[in-house]
């Protein structure tokens, strides 16, 4: 490496981390890191992928009249798309700089790609500031991507050339590029906030103004307190604990896409039985009351009702489930034969429905039985995200099967329908960081397919490509 005295700051610490990493100056072209078809895969569930027409737009006129080529890769330097003319794409071709390879720092040392995503701003590297030698007849200035949703990077625009300097205007002009990718973004999550919000504050106002609505990210989307709103937490976990400003303690309640935080101290007062729920069912100031059921995994079966928890035994939870497949309501004899088969009766289901108006109360209604309240649940807001083709955001709610120790035939049914259909589009649009996610599910931990497509597509350096090489190993030898 060079003496960092003697370039800019951004270009010696560039060089700092890439002597880190052990980066050869030698190299002779990049490291290819996704095939054709996981690079399409990759591709299509990118959240820049709807934005790229607009991108190719803005940058078309600067790469094809000025043998410059356009690249947008992933957060992690993955190149996705290039652009440019025939010229400027042979001489990229020759230093793997075409989609599919990797332009990290890590990889190949100080670049326009790789060094604007290390700092987190839009960088230029000139010819010899480039750590591998055969770079330095290459200059490229390149803008991070931030979503405005986790205040991570997402992505980078870059533009390259083989010139010893780009024109100062370069910069400027992937900076505006990945400033309104940015705005595109935030556009989009303004509408999934608003959305959430509708569905979900019944369960804030059900809290009497001592709880926050947060996102899976931790912005807090509403809150009974004045002030919060718009803040950043920690992200939250499913039964965790987060911080709060003001230095209480609140636990984390799934709501779906979202999160309930309750200050801990009032977690205590939680319903598990209440024959007298009258006040739970109430309708919400500004609505009526708001169901939310968190049936998927191996965890306690619970619904929350404008903000108060109740614990559900099985059966209880089969029955709600099913009464939120058919909003329209079900007669005795269907909802018997759903839950037990040809063996069960009507006179069978009644009981349980009449423990359950004691729980929720007149929410419980029949003749049909059916659910007079709006619903939510873990398992149809998955269904709805595959539906939209939201292999990620399906992965990462579903957190394992739905009523795992249900024998209720239509609960079976439906269970086994769910868990075909997230693998399926966690193998036919999932990306590195959802194959991670269903490797972490029960059903994920012990699927071959699903662990050896992730070996395929993690880096050599990624850390966890150990783990998933180990545990395909072991399943292969039937050690697991």
């Amino acid at each position: 490496m060079r003496d960092p005295v003697a370039v800019r700051l951004p270009i010696s610490e560039s060089w700092r981390r890439s002597r880190d990493a052990g980066v050869d100056a030698g190299m002779e072209a990049a490291p290819l890191v996704y095939e054709r078809d996981v690079l399409a895969d990759a591709r299509d569930v990118h959240p820049l992928q709807p934005h790229l027409p607009m991108l190719e737009a803005l940058l078309r006129r600067v790469a094809d009249e000025t043998e410059h080529l356009m690249v947008i890769t992933d957060a992690d330097g993955h190149v996705l798309w290039t652009q440019g003319p025939p010229a400027a794409r042979r001489a990229a071709d020759a230093i793997g700089l075409t989609e599919g390879f990797r332009w990290a720092e890590d990889a190949v040392g100080t670049n326009g790609i790789g060094t604007a995503i290390a700092a987190g701003r839009p960088e230029y590297v000139y010819a010899f500031e480039h750590v591998a030698h055969v770079l330095h007849r290459w200059s490229c200035a390149g803008a991070p991507i931030i979503d405005p949703d986790s205040a991570r990077v997402v992505g980078c625009i870059d533009v390259s050339a083989t010139v010893a300097a780009l024109h100062p205007a370069t910069v400027a002009l992937v900076a505006a590029a990945a400033r309104l990718a940015e705005s595109r973004l935030e556009n989009e999550m303004l509408v999934r906030d608003e959305r959430l919000r509708e569905r979900l504050l019944p369960h804030l106002r059900g809290l009497g103004g001592a709880g926050l609505l947060v996102t899976a990210t931790g912005r807090v989307l509403a809150a009974g307190a004045a002030g919060l709103r718009g803040l950043r937490l920690a992200a939250p976990e499913p039964g965790g604990t987060v911080a709060l400003p003001d230095g209480r303690v609140a636990v984390a309640e799934p709501l779906g896409e979202a999160f309930l935080l309750r200050s801990a101290d009032r977690v205590g007062a939680r319903v598990v039985s209440d024959p007298g729920a009258e006040a739970a069912a109430r309708p919400a100031a500004g609505g009526g009351p708001l169901l939310t059921l968190s049936l998927l995994g191996d965890g306690q079966p619970h619904a929350l009702l404008d903000g108060r928890r109740f614990d559900l035994t099985l059966r209880h939870a089969e029955i709600l489930a099913l009464l939120a497949l058919h909003p329209r309501g079900l007669s005795g004899d269907r909802l018997s034969l759903y839950l037990y088969g040809d063996d069960g009766s009507p006179a069978t289901v009644r009981p349980e429905i009449h423990r359950l108006r004691q729980q929720f109360g007149d929410i419980v209604r029949a003749r049909p039985y059916r659910l007079g309240c709006a619903v939510e649940a873990d398992f149809i807001t998955v269904r709805r995200l595959l539906d939209d083709g939201d292999a990620g955001g399906a992965v990462r709610l579903y957190g394992g099967e739905l009523l795992p120790r249900s024998d209720a035939p239509a609960i079976r049914a439906e269970r086994d329908e769910l868990a075909v259909r997230v693998r399926r589009q966690v193998l036919d649009r999932g990306g590195a960081e959802t194959l991670w996610a269903y490797a972490q599910t029960e059903p994920g931990r012990a699927d071959l397919e699903a662990l050896e497509r992730l070996r395929a597509v993690l880096p050599a350096g990624d850390p966890r490509r150990a783990a998933v090489a180990s545990r395909s190993d072991r399943l292969l030898s039937g050690e697991l």
